[in-house]
């Protein structure tokens, strides 16, 4: 704020140079004072309450997450879909609240893994408040909830519980540290020493939050098989449909409305001018509602790519493809949803429309079961997202999310050069690589002890009846009179 400071010794000499005159300067500094500091009060309030607005609609997901599983599960299983989104919620609160904030961004810190705030201590700091907490921790969640879909209607309730504990404990954070943190060694916000000159732009997190969830699902899915009666004995594919297109499509649409805080609330904050002086007009609050539209694009897009291909390919319009193709284009915008135009939004969800629909293939050829399509949907198209960022990522929208390097790369086809993309590639890999590791671990760790699967009479009788007291729904008076 120096270029707004009021010096009493330079408005002495401009009223008069008198003895009153060095009152009356003191009492305008005073009152530029207040004005100004009541200023500075009012951009934190502005941006804390863009921020926590942007943390509700991001949880609001989970919601989103919980009717969408439950309508893509059959009717047997759907109580235990729902607890396990509620517990993915509550246990990940716990966790990341005492170690993964802290491992994800506790800085100062090395590039690999955060190493203050445990438990929230020194808190609130001059880098972090309480909004902030609340929104890295909805989307720690989110990755969770991915990865309770790819393992859903045949998994130990105990199971839930461990894998989620690690995900949003110490898996995510150290990812997020590594892509968000300003200590990471991937993130674009580092002020020096820069990954190929350029860092990764996942904006949003379509590799830290959907690749880490559809990877940790894929070798939970893997390692556990695949529900009984998916595939016949001469290894044909069964379709084994979730019980309720209604809930989907309701999960659907609140999934999208979310999407709106997960994108846009990724800037953080919103009262920030640009110092555009042909178009003082166009500042933050600009460049967020353009991340909204391509957000919005990119997802309609791969709908409609979603509903004409399945169409030619099966015959048949399909709701619950077109919802997951839906997800699977906002899942693959979220890496540049900030730094790419709107037109190039739209090839963004065209091409994971069919990354999607390849994937789906692919699973049922090698006979991998995943109810919720998550590691196809969150997996796939998230890291199709990440390579589009770095095709397609714009030099003005770069320079102005990451100022204070000009030359920095962006997108190939904008003619960025091929660093950008190549950042995104290590991200890939790493990502794959890490997550492979440590969940992969885990879930052989769980099968290994005999606590992963549930016990094939379970899983035939359906884990409602069998773990948690009866099923969701009743469909005859059970009392009699």
């Amino acid at each position: 704020m120096a270029e707004m400071a009021c010096s009493a010794a330079d408005l002495h000499h401009l009223l008069g140079g008198s003895a009153n005159a060095t009152a009356v300067a003191e009492y305008i500094c005073s009152r530029f004072e207040s004005v100004s500091t009541k200023f500075v009060d009012t951009t934190y309030a502005v941006d804390n309450t863009y921020l926590l607005f942007s943390a509700y609609l991001v949880f609001a997901m989970q919601l989103g997450f919980a009717m969408l599983c439950a309508g893509s599960v059959r009717a047997k299983n759907t109580m235990n879909i729902m607890l396990t989104n509620v517990l993915d919620a509550a246990t990940g609160g716990i966790f990341y609240y005492v170690f993964g904030f802290a491992l994800a961004f506790g800085t100062p810190s090395n590039s690999f893994i955060g190493h203050h705030y445990f438990g929230l201590s020194q808190f609130p700091s001059s880098s972090f408040d309480y909004g902030f907490f609340l929104f890295q921790w909805a989307f720690a969640i989110a990755a969770a909830g991915i990865t309770s879909g790819s393992i859903a209607e045949r998994t130990q309730f105990v199971a839930y519980l461990i894998y989620s504990s690690v995900l949003t404990g110490l898996v995510y954070p150290i990812v997020s540290h590594w892509f968000w943190s300003s200590d990471g060694w991937g993130s674009a916000a580092r002020s020096d020493k820069l990954l190929f000159g350029s860092g990764v732009i996942d904006f949003a997190g379509s590799g830290v939050v959907h690749m880490v969830g559809g990877i940790a699902g894929l070798w939970g899915a893997l390692i556990e098989g695949p529900r009984i009666g998916r595939f016949d004995h001469a290894g044909r594919s069964v379709a084994l449909r979730g019980h309720s297109g209604t809930l989907v499509v309701l999960g659907t649409f609140l999934l999208w409305f979310g999407w709106y805080g997960f994108n846009p609330g990724s800037f953080l904050n919103i009262l920030k001018a640009y110092g555009h002086t042909a178009a003082p007009y166009y500042g933050q609050w600009s460049a967020i509602g353009r991340t909204a539209v391509t957000t919005t694009l990119a997802g309609c897009t791969a709908a409609l790519t979603t509903l004409f291909g399945k169409r030619l390919l099966v015959g048949h319009w399909n709701v619950t493809d077109v919802c997951n193709g839906l997800l699977g284009g906002f899942a693959a915008i979220t890496s540049g949803c900030a730094v790419v135009d709107p037109w190039a939004a739209i090839v963004c969800g065209f091409f994971a429309a069919w990354v999607l629909i390849g994937f789906n293939k692919l699973a049922e050829k090698l006979k991998y079961d995943d109810p919720l399509e998550a590691a196809q949907l969150h997996g796939g198209c998230g890291a199709w997202g990440i390579l589009f960022t770095g095709l397609f990522a714009k030099q003005a929208y770069v320079n102005e999310i990451y100022p204070g390097l000009p030359e920095r790369p962006y997108g190939m086809l904008m003619g960025g050069g091929g660093w950008l993309l190549a950042a995104h590639l290590v991200q890939i890999l790493s990502i794959v690589g890490w997550v492979s590791v440590t969940m992969g671990i885990v879930f052989w760790l769980l099968h290994k002890f005999e606590l992963l699967r549930i016990k094939a009479e379970a899983e035939m009788a359906g884990m409602d009846l069998t773990s948690h007291g009866g099923l969701a729904y009743v469909y005859n008076d059970e009392e009699k009179f």
